[in-house]
C-alpha cells in the first residue's frame, strides 16, 4: 500500500492559493559572508524553514506534529478554523504529504497539542550553514564541493558539517554513504565515523529510508 501512495505527488495548491508560508529564511541570525549561490552561516542558524523541497514525505506522527509547529508558527495570523482546515489538507493520505492514513480522533489530539504550544517559541529545528538559492543553478556536487571547500578551510569536520552534507544529498534524492560524504568534505571516511554520532547514524538510515520508498 505504501509503494503505491508514495508515488502520489504531493500537492501544493492549496497553500499557495491561500498564501501558506512553508519555506523562510533566517530573520534575526546575520550570515557571515553572502555569496552569488546563497549564503553562509559559520556558526550555523536554526531559523531556516524549508518544508515539502525534497521528495521525502511524512512518515510518523512525529513528523506530521512538528510540520504542523512549523506551519503554525510560520502562519501564526493564520485565522483557528483555517489552520485546522490546513492541517486536514497536510494528513490527508491523498494530498501526497504523509505515508499513511490518520484516525480523526487521533489528529484532533495532536491538533489540540500543537494548539498547546505558544505560537511565539520557535520549533525545534536542524542547523545550516549553508543555504543556496532556489535558483542557484548549481548541481549537486557543485554544491557539495563548495561545502567541502569552505568546511576543509577549518581543518576539521564537525557533525554538523556532516550532516550538511546529508541534508544535500537527501534533497536530490541521492543515496547517503560514509564514502560519498568523505569525498565531499575531503578527509577520510575514519573522520566521518569518528565524528558520527549514535543520532546521526540513525538519521543517515532514516534519509536514506525515506528516499527508498520514493
Amino acid at each position: 500500500m505504501s509503494q503505491n501512495y508514495v508515488s502520489i505527488p504531493r500537492n501544493l495548491y492549496y497553500l499557495n492559493s491561500n498564501r501558506i508560508i512553508y519555506r523562510r529564511n533566517p530573520i534575526i541570525d546575520e550570515p557571515t559572508a553572502i555569496y552569488d549561490w546563497g549564503v553562509y552561516y559559520e556558526d550555523g542558524t536554526y531559523e531556516y524553514y524549508d518544508l515539502f523541497r525534497s521528495k521525502a514525505k511524512i512518515t510518523t506522527y512525529r513528523s506530521l506534529k512538528w510540520h504542523l509547529l512549523v506551519l503554525r508558527y510560520l502562519n501564526s495570523e493564520l485565522d483557528p478554523d483555517k489552520f485546522i482546515k490546513l492541517t486536514h489538507v497536510i494528513s490527508d493520505y491523498d494530498k501526497g504529504f504523509i505515508t499513511f492514513f490518520v484516525p480523526q480522533e487521533l489528529l484532533q489530539k495532536i491538533i489540540q497539542d500543537v494548539n498547546k504550544c505558544d505560537i511565539e517559541d520557535p520549533p525545534k529545528n536542524k542547523i545550516r550553514k549553508f543555504i543556496f538559492k532556489d535558483n542557484c543553478g548549481l548541481t549537486l556536487s557543485e554544491k557539495l564541493s563548495i561545502v567541502g571547500k569552505m568546511i576543509g578551510r577549518n581543518k576539521r569536520i564537525h557533525e554538523d558539517d556532516i550532516y550538511e552534507c546529508m541534508l544535500d544529498m537527501h534533497d536530490t534524492g541521492k543515496k547517503i554513504t560514509i564514502n560519498k560524504l568523505a569525498n565531499y568534505l575531503k578527509c577520510s571516511e575514519r573522520t566521518i565515523h569518528r565524528n558520527m554520532s549514535y543520532e546521526l547514524k540513525q538519521e543517515k538510515e532514516l534519509l536514506n529510508e525515506t528516499n527508498e520508498k520514493i
